[in-house]
């Protein structure tokens, strides 16, 4: 049995180093592996471009079973059967990985040479990291960060034929932990991409999975669906690689034919289903950026602006205070709170990472995007820019004027004496020729003005990221946008533009109780409706 075993597999026990000698016997195999840009590849054989290839993006929660299935899918596509005892790994179990299970790292698994075994195509697996990881929700973020970098990068990924949900059968707890996984992995996608989202059903049975269908229910997963309206779903086993004795043999060969059952309804489904681009997702992933990065700096635009304008006010108050003076020429000085900014190193600055940089505007002197991009090393590649200008900073300045490094900037005031003549200067220095006869009463006026219609500009911005995200993303009213509507709301007001401000509202009125659960884990406090 060995050296037949031995002979089917030559090439791959040639490249693998045996972990476990008992029935199946288990071995590790080392794929070939390429680094790019913060991306990993694993690749198996050699692609032949006239072979059909499939896609698959593989998502779930921190100890959902990923590893272990994509272990499994690469054994079916070898065809390794049962009676053959013997069990392949081309990524760690979870539970000998517990570091592994943590990574953040988005792994780009290719299965090549084996078409025509048991599937007549190639297979690319997508593993993501987990969601729910131990450390804190923040580092969800990172999983769309590394998507991102995945689909833009040259020699990322451009199409999916299927987005995998896993979760174990025995997930029947609708706590809010599994509410917040749920709307974190809808939040990724486009609307396009809801007719390929599959649920990859682990550790089950062989039996419908009720729990879990209950639970996608009651979060309002947006999936494809079958003619019974349930979630298109394939069931697997996770026990392939555990000791055979006699006592549990009859229980393993159960285990491996609801596997294997169930990576036939699922490469049967994978033949069927057709490539999506992944450019609308992309777009999804990138309006989440820039919304994100419009917000922040619309709230530092809004401070420095209300600073400014308490300084006017001050101004405008020392003025009155002093009017005879200024009748009789008579000198005299006021004391303002003035602000200004300055930079300051990010997080300690050089022992932070490249990656946590910020891309700011040397021109508006504003902070663009922070955290900045993973892959963006200059600023030109920042997630912020497009057609080559930078949709945040004020002037929407070429991405030549921005620069990324360790350092944003940041707002302060400090307090200065003026004369009546430096406020002159202050405020008459950009007057035009049709003004030059106006009071620095009016100037003022004019500059408490400006601003206003200023921050009515930036708030303009912020809003079109929400409209747009609302027109292409699968889940618009995701924590990632929830969190940012009250902020819109309250400023909206304060404008009195009630068509917008019924807009968001309406928009807030649709997040479900799902949404507000997952408010409640990530965040740790209630949400009023």
């Amino acid at each position: 049995m060995e050296s037949n075993i031995s002979f089917k597999y030559k090439d791959i026990i040639c490249r693998s180093i045996k972990i476990h000698p008992r029935s199946p016997a288990v071995y590790q195999f080392r794929p070939k592996k390429q680094k790019f840009g913060t991306l990993t590849r694993m690749t198996v054989g050699e692609k032949n471009p006239n072979k059909t290839n499939k896609t698959i993006l593989l998502v779930g929660e921190t100890g959902a079973g990923k590893s272990t299935l994509i272990n499994a899918l690469f054994n079916y596509a070898m065809g390794v059967k049962w009676e053959d005892e013997v069990w392949f790994q081309i990524v760690e179990e979870e539970e000998n990985n517990h570091a592994g299970s943590q990574t953040l790292d988005v792994i780009v698994y290719e299965i090549f040479g084996f078409e025509d075994k048991t599937l007549p195509y190639s297979l690319t697996i997508i593993d993501t990291p987990g969601y729910g990881d131990t450390r804190g929700t923040e580092k969800d973020d990172i999983i769309h960060e590394r998507l991102l970098d995945l689909f833009q990068s040259e020699d990322g990924v451009h199409e999916v034929n299927a987005v995998g949900l896993v979760m174990k059968a025995t997930d029947n707890r609708l706590s809010d932990r599994l509410m917040y996984i749920f709307d974190a992995m809808m939040s990724l996608f486009g609307k396009d991409i809801e007719k390929n989202i599959i649920t990859l059903i682990t550790n089950s049975n062989g039996i419908a999975p009720k729990n879990a269908f209950n639970a996608l229910k009651a979060a309002k997963f947006k999936c494809a669906r079958n003619e019974k309206d349930q979630p298109i779903h394939f069931l697997f086993d996770n026990q392939q690689r555990e000791d055979r004795t006699e006592e549990n043999v009859s229980v393993f060969e159960f285990s491996w034919g609801v596997t294997d059952k169930g990576m036939r309804e699922f490469s049967d489904f994978l033949e069927r289903a057709a490539p999506q681009n992944v450019k609308k997702t992309q777009k999804v992933l990138t309006e989440r950026k820039r919304l994100t990065a419009s917000i922040q700096n619309l709230k530092e635009k809004i401070e420095l602006a209300e600073l400014k304008q308490t300084e006017i006010r001050q101004s405008q108050e020392a003025l009155e205070k002093n009017k005879e003076k200024m009748k009789k020429n008579e000198n005299f000085t006021v004391e303002v709170d003035e602000p200004y900014k300055v930079k300051e190193d990010i997080d300690g600055g050089m022992r932070v990472c490249f990656y946590k940089a910020a891309t700011c505007c040397a021109v508006c002197e504003e902070n663009c995007h922070y955290p900045g991009c993973t892959m963006a090393w200059y600023p030109e590649h920042c997630e912020v820019m497009k057609d080559g200008r930078c949709t945040v900073c004020t002037n929407k300045c070429p991405a030549s004027d921005h620069v990324k490094e360790k350092r944003k900037y940041v707002t302060k005031t400090k307090k200065v004496q003026r004369t009546l003549e430096e406020m002159k200067k202050k405020y008459e220095k950009n007057k035009s020729e049709s003004d030059q006869k106006s009071t620095l009463l009016e100037d003022l006026n004019k500059e408490m003005n400006q601003l206003t219609a200023e921050k009515s500009e930036f708030l303009d911005e912020s809003y079109k990221h929400v409209v747009r995200l609302e027109e292409i993303a699968l889940k618009a009213d995701s924590v990632s946008t929830f969190v940012h509507l009250d902020f819109l709301i309250e400023k909206m007001k304060e404008r009195g533009d009630t068509e917008k401000v019924q807009k968001l509202e309406e928009m807030r009125s649709r997040v479900d109780e799902g949404t507000r659960a997952a408010l409640q884990y990530k965040f740790g406090k209630q949400f009023k409706k």
